[in-house]
């Protein structure tokens, strides 16, 4: 991969400098796996960081007999950080969803590119902030109306991930109960707004291309923002 490829990828990389770059590049390790597939396991946190080059994953907590999805990640964002700086145990897992390809770079080579890069220490402090922000919101939201929630769901996903399209942005068809788990909603609510905004035309659901086209997304913006 080019460098000018991974930076534009990758808002995380956007301030980084070529010689990082390159020798990043050097020392990451390229995997793929397919839809179902654990991509990271509970005990294997603090030995790298995952950079989603394709494709989409969730992190899930599994407590007992209950298995959880907690945050949906696509192309372009990263995770593993957090394990490697704080060097704490996790009990969260990371499963593909779709077939993805990732790129790996090792807990050592991560920590030195830091040193090395002050940018990129920087641009990576402030998108951990940001995810900071984004779980402050979702608590601020818990009182909120389950479609409201599940708009701010489906307009995040969008904004983050989402593929630019003529008719609007295109997402994974991510399954309901996932959708549920994150937006802390109950699968039936889920599953009957789903059908209503595909009904009023502002979603639909191609379940043979895998994606959930977000046809009228300054509506669901819209929704999202009645808190």
């Amino acid at each position: 991969m080019q460098t000018e490829v991974f930076s534009d990828i990758f808002p995380l990389m956007s301030t980084a400098n070529p010689q990082t770059l390159e020798w990043l590049l050097k020392v990451a390790t390229m995997h793929e796996y397919p839809a179902g597939r654990a991509v990271l396991m509970e005990d294997s946190w603090g030995n790298a960081v995952y950079f989603i080059v394709s494709g989409w994953v969730k992190v899930r907590r599994t407590t007992n007999e209950d298995t959880r999805a907690l945050v949906i990640l696509g192309k372009g964002d990263f995770f593993g950080e957090m394990a490697i700086l704080d060097e704490s145990p996790r009990s969260t897992d990371v499963i593909a969803l779709s077939p993805v390809e990732l790129i790996t770079v090792s807990r050592e080579a991560f920590i030195q590119i830091l040193f090395k890069d002050s940018q990129l220490h920087h641009r990576m402090l402030q998108l951990m902030v940001r995810r900071i922000r984004e779980v402050n919101l979702r608590l601020q939201m818990r009182v909120a109306p389950p479609a409201v929630k599940l708009a701010r769901t489906l307009v995040s996903l969008g904004e983050s991930y989402g593929e630019e399209t003529p008719k609007g942005k295109n997402i994974y068809n991510i399954p309901f109960q996932d959708l549920a788990d994150v937006t802390d909603i109950g699968i039936e609510e889920t599953t009957q707004i789903m059908e209503k905004l595909d009904e009023k035309g502002w979603i639909n659901i191609d379940t043979a291309q895998e994606k959930i086209h977000l046809l009228n997304f300054k509506q669901l913006v819209k929704l999202a923002g009645r808190i």
